[in-house]
C-alpha cells in the first residue's frame, strides 16, 4: 500500500482530498503547516483576530485534526514560521519597496509547499505527496483544473519541474460545488467552512494597516500623468497597484480615474482620468526569474498576466540571463511589474516569469 502525506490546511479542499485518497486505498497521513505567527511577526495593526479566543492558525489546526479523526488518519504538525518569513514574506516586502505588486502565493508554493513540505513528508516515509490544489497532473504535464474558475496552476508556475514528480492533486478533476457536495455527503466537519482569502497563510487583513506593521508609510504627491498637476496625496506607494481605481486619494473629483504608474525615487503616484486610459495598455513586457515546468520552449503560446485574468496569445523571444521578451499582438490592460506572467499551451501550464518591465511600441513605459 502506497503511503501518501497530504497537506491538511483545515479547509474543505484538503479535507475532501484526504477523504478521496483514503477511499482509493492509500495509506494517508496528514501534515499541517503553521507558517505565520502574528505575535512573533509583529502582525498587530489591521489584524481583526487579535482579541479572539483562538488565533486562526490554531483554529485551522483544530479543524484539520477533527477531519483527520473523522477519517481515522494521523495528523502531524510542522512549524515553518521562520522559513516563510525568510523566503516568502521578505520577498513580498522587498518587492513592495521597489514599487512592484508581488504575489506571495507563488513563492509560498515554490519554497514552502513544494519544497520544505515535501522534504518533511519524505521523513514520514511518503511515497506520494498530495495537496488540495485545483490542478491536474496528466502524464508528466501540469494542467489546468476541471473547474477553470478555481484553477490554481497560475500559483504553481514558479515551482521547479522536478517537484511535481510524486505529487497528487486529488480534487483537480472536480468543481468546487462537487467538492462541497462530497464533503457534505461524507459528513466531513469542514463541509461548510468558508474558503480562506487574503495573503497566503496570513489571512484577511486591512491591507494598509497590515503593511504599516512592516513598512513605514511615506506619503507623497499624486500627479495627473496628462497635465503634470498635483491633485492629491498618496499614503505610501506600497498601498497601490496598477489599474486601481478605488480609494486612490483624489478628493473632490468625481471623474473616473485609475492608477497608471509609480516613481519610487521621486515618491510619485501617477493617475489618469477617463473610462479606459490609454496609459494602462501595453503590447510587450520583459519577464525574469523564468521557470519552465515543461521541456517545451514554444515561440507561440498563450499567457495569463494575473490570476483570474484572460488568456492572451503571445510571442516569446528568449533572451540571456533567464529573461523572455513577451509580445502580445492584442494590447493588454494593467500588466503590472512584480506579477507573474504564466505560459500555457491549451490546458497545459508551461511555466512562468516575473514581470520586470512593461513596454509599448518598442519602448519601456517610463511611468512604470
Amino acid at each position: 500500500m502506497e503511503k501518501v502525506v497530504i497537506g491538511m490546511s483545515g479547509g474543505v479542499d484538503s479535507s475532501v482530498a484526504a477523504y478521496l485518497l483514503k477511499k482509493e486505498g492509500y495509506e494517508v497521513i496528514g501534515l499541517f503547516m503553521r507558517n505565520w505567527d502574528a505575535m512573533v511577526n509583529g502582525d498587530v495593526s489591521g489584524n481583526p483576530t487579535l482579541n479572539d479566543n483562538i488565533c486562526p492558525q490554531e483554529q485551522d489546526y483544530n479543524d484539520a485534526l477533527e477531519v483527520c479523526n473523522k477519517l481515522d488518519i494521523p495528523l502531524h504538525r510542522i512549524d515553518f514560521v521562520k522559513e516563510y518569513w525568510d523566503n516568502v514574506f521578505e520577498y513580498f516586502l522587498n518587492e513592495l519597496k521597489l514599487g512592484r505588486t508581488p504575489n506571495p502565493d507563488l513563492m509560498c508554493n515554490k519554497y514552502i509547499k513544494f519544497d520544505l513540505f515535501i522534504k518533511e513528508a519524505k521523513k514520514l516515509g511518503a511515497d506520494k505527496i498530495a495537496t488540495g490544489h485545483y490542478a491536474r497532473i496528466i502524464g508528466n504535464r501540469l494542467c489546468r483544473a476541471a473547474d477553470l474558475n478555481k484553477d490554481q496552476t497560475y500559483f504553481l508556475a514558479q515551482v521547479p519541474v522536478g517537484q511535481f514528480k510524486d505529487v497528487l492533486f486529488p480534487i483537480g478533476h472536480l468543481t468546487k460545488p462537487e467538492v462541497r457536495k462530497i464533503a457534505e455527503e461524507a459528513g466531513i466537519p469542514t463541509a461548510k467552512k468558508k474558503d480562506s482569502t487574503g495573503i497566503c497563510f496570513i489571512g484577511e487583513r486591512n491591507y494598509q494597516k497590515f503593511i504599516s506593521n512592516f513598512l513605514k508609510p511615506n506619503p507623497g504627491d499624486i500627479i495627473d500623468i496628462k497635465t503634470g498637476d498635483v491633485i492629491g496625496t498618496h499614503q505610501g506607494l506600497m498601498n497601490y497597484t496598477i489599474g486601481q481605481r478605488r480609494n486612490v486619494g483624489v478628493s473632490g473629483n468625481l471623474e473616473k480615474h485609475f492608477v497608471v504608474g509609480k516613481d519610487v525615487e521621486k515618491n510619485i503616484l501617477y493617475i489618469s482620468f477617463g473610462d479606459d486610459p490609454e496609459e494602462l495598455y501595453s503590447d510587450a513586457c520583459l519577464v525574469d526569474n523564468v521557470n519552465f515546468i515543461s521541456p517545451s520552449r514554444p515561440t507561440f503560446c498563450t499567457a495569463k498576466f494575473r490570476y483570474r485574468g484572460n488568456d492572451y496569445e503571445v510571442i516569446l523571444e528568449y533572451l540571456e540571463n533567464n529573461e523572455i521578451l513577451v509580445k502580445y499582438p492584442e494590447k493588454v490592460k494593467s500588466v503590472t511589474p512584480g506579477q507573474a506572467c504564466v505560459f500555457y499551451l491549451g490546458e497545459q501550464c508551461l511555466g512562468s516569469g516575473i514581470i520586470k518591465t512593461v513596454m509599448k511600441n518598442g519602448e519601456n513605459l517610463w511611468y512604470l
